[in-house]
C-alpha cells in the first residue's frame, strides 16, 4: 500500500540519545532545554531572527490573529487546509474569500482589493503547497489600507523567496511541524516575526500569559510544546538536506514522467527556492479526477484530493460562487511523496495515471 504522505523518521538511536538526556534531567515541558536548542538551531539554519516553536500550526495561526489584535474581516484564500479559515472564525472574525490565480494556485492578489472593505482587518494568505504568494503585490495592498499580512506558510520548511526565508516575510508568519511535513517535530508550528516588540507578546500569550510565576503580561494559551518532540525535531534537523534533495528528485522525476499526460502541473513562483513539498496534478475534469484516483486504489495507491472541498462551499463556512477555486478543487490530486517512496513506486503510479487520462 503506498499513502500519499510517509512521516521521516530519524535513525531510532539519534533520537534514543536525546530521550536519554530528558530521563537525565526530568524536565518535560515549559521550554525546557531541547527546546530552546531546537528555536535556536532553526533560527540559525533558516536564517530568521525570531522565531517561537509552538504546539502546532493551528495554534501559531490562532496566536497570530490575537497578536495582532484582528477584528473583523481577514481576506482570505478559499484554496488551503480547513485550519487556515477555521483559525479566523475560533478568533473571532470573518474570512472573506477571494478566488485563486489558475496557475500559482495561490490567492489572487487582483481580487484583494475589491474585497476590502472597512471592516477589513488584514489578509491571510496561504503559500499554497510551498510556493510563495505574490508577496510584493499582497503587502503593496497591505500597506495602502493599512492592513496587517499574516502568511500561512505551513508547507514552506526549505523554501526561499528572493534569497531569504519565505518565513521572513509578513507581518507575521506561521508554519506546521506536523508529521506529514518535510521537516516534523510529530506535532508542532512555529511563528515568526522581524518585530521584536511583537515576538515579545507572542512569547508570553504561547505562555499563559506568564511573566515570571505571580505575574501576567498577557492573556494567554498553552501553546508550548514538549521536549520530546524538539527532540524529534533535532535529530530530524541533522538530515533535512538529504530530505530536502530526495524530495526534489522524487518531484522532478514525477514531472519528467507526467509531461505527456492530459494534465496541469504547479507553475512555481519565478522567484522563488522551491521545496518541492507536493506534488499536486490538475487535471482536466472532475471525471477524469476521480477515475485517476479509482484506478490508483484499486492498486493500492492512496492520493489525496487536496484541496478538496474548496473552503467556500464548505457547509460552516459557505460564501458565494468562487469559479476558480472550485473548478482546480473539483481536479486536483496530490500524488504520494515521501522519503522512502522508491523511483519504481514513481514509475507505476505515473504510468497508472498516463493509462487512465
Amino acid at each position: 500500500m503506498i499513502q500519499v504522505t510517509k512521516p521521516f523518521l530519524p535513525p531510532r538511536e539519534e533520537y534514543e540519545r536525546l530521550l536519554d538526556g530528558i530521563w537525565q534531567r526530568n524536565i518535560l515541558t515549559n521550554n525546557g532545554p531541547l527546546v530552546v536548542e531546537l528555536e535556536q538551531k532553526l533560527k540559525a539554519h533558516l536564517e530568521v531572527p525570531h522565531m517561537l516553536y509552538v504546539s502546532n500550526g493551528t495554534i501559531a495561526l490562532q496566536l497570530a490573529i490575537k497578536a495582532l489584535g484582528l477584528k473583523g474581516e481577514i481576506i482570505t484564500t478559499p484554496f488551503s487546509y480547513v485550519a487556515t479559515t477555521s483559525s479566523i472564525v475560533w478568533e473571532g472574525c470573518t474570512p472573506v474569500f477571494v478566488d485563486i490565480d489558475p496557475d500559482t494556485l495561490n490567492i489572487n492578489p487582483a481580487l484583494i482589493e475589491p474585497a476590502i472593505t472597512t471592516n477589513t482587518s488584514a489578509i491571510l494568505a496561504t503559500h499554497v503547497y510551498g510556493n510563495p504568494c505574490d508577496i510584493e503585490a499582497i503587502e503593496g495592498i497591505a500597506k495602502k489600507h493599512n492592513l496587517k499580512v499574516i502568511y500561512d506558510a505551513a508547507h514552506c520548511f526549505g523554501t526561499r523567496y528572493k534569497g531569504s526565508s519565505v518565513f521572513a516575510y509578513g507581518d507575521i508568519s506561521t508554519t506546521s511541524f506536523h508529521a506529514t511535513k518535510l521537516f516534523h517535530t510529530i506535532e508542532g508550528g512555529a511563528v515568526f516575526s522581524r518585530d521584536e516588540k511583537l515576538m515579545a507578546r507572542l512569547d508570553f500569550m504561547r505562555n499563559f500569559g506568564h511573566n515570571g510565576p505571580e505575574d501576567f503580561a498577557e492573556v494567554g494559551i498553552n501553546g508550548k510544546n514538549s521536549e520530546f518532540h524538539a527532540a524529534m525535531g533535532l535529530a530530524n534537523l541533522n538530515h533535512i538536506t538529504s530530505v530536502l534533495d530526495k524530495r526534489k528528485q522524487q518531484w522532478l522525476r514525477y514531472d519528467d514522467l507526467l509531461k505527456p499526460a492530459k494534465a496541469q502541473a504547479l507553475t512555481v513562483n519565478r522567484y522563488a527556492t522551491f521545496n518541492y513539498a507536493y506534488y499536486p496534478l490538475v487535471l482536466n475534469n472532475e471525471q477524469a479526477t476521480l477515475q485517476v484516483v479509482s484506478k490508483l486504489n484499486a492498486n493500492k495507491i492512496f492520493p489525496r484530493r487536496y484541496f478538496y472541498p474548496a473552503l467556500n462551499r464548505v457547509r460552516l463556512y459557505a460564501t458565494g460562487v468562487l469559479t476558480v477555486t472550485e473548478s482546480v478543487s473539483s481536479r486536483v490530486i496530490c500524488l504520494p511523496l515521501f522519503h522512502s517512496l522508491t523511483n519504481a513506486e514513481i514509475d507505476k503510479i505515473s504510468e497508472i495515471i498516463l493509462t487512465t487520462v
